[in-house]
């Protein structure tokens, strides 16, 4: 049996490409996905999410836009990478607004570990009041349900097929 998978899509929709990590969830939820895979479409319950994240999964995939000065639509693949003998941190919470680090935070301080966590992320366009997302990250999120569908393939692991470097522990796509 393969190991559970939680895909969480993050993000506010009423501030334009931040939407993107939940138009993924949706996107993905209508799919049929294998039993052991669970898409949640978190939007800006990140308080939730880091509660949801101490059950019982073997990789966590958060989706979200992230700003790494690449162009917009870039889609990247980060893997994070658990700090050894790390205390629990207090993290700043805000539960309408807590990004992936926040939320891998507050799980340490509940007593929980990050075990296999994955970033699938969007170079944002415009992050401004507004519902939908711009035409370049929107044409993005068809890239990313791909290379989720991948990382559910294969287990959490991302394939080690070439991707454009953008960092020690992150893989970035375009």
């Amino acid at each position: 049996m393969s190991g559970r998978i939680l895909v969480a899509g993050l993000g506010n929709i009423f501030l334009g490409d931040d939407g993107f990590g939940v138009e993924a969830a949706r996107r993905l939820g209508a799919m049929p996905l294998p039993d052991h895979v669970k898409v949640s479409d978190v939007g800006i319950r990140s308080l939730h999410l880091a509660y949801e994240m101490l059950e019982d999964y073997d990789t966590t995939i958060l989706v979200d836009t992230v700003s790494r000065g690449e162009p917009p639509g870039t889609v990247y693949v980060i893997e994070h990478e658990p700090e050894a003998n790390l205390e629990p941190a207090t993290p700043s919470v805000d539960a309408h607004g807590m990004g992936p680090d926040a939320v891998l935070a507050l799980l340490r301080t509940l007593g929980g570990t990050p075990a296999n966590v994955l970033i699938v992320g969007c170079e944002p366009a415009e992050i401004e009041e507004r519902i939908g997302l711009s035409e370049t990250v929107l044409g993005a999120v068809d890239e990313a349900v791909e290379v989720i569908l991948e990382l559910i393939a294969h287990e959490g692991r991302p394939s080690q097929q070439p991707r454009d470097a953008v960092g020690a522990s992150d893989r970035g796509r375009r």
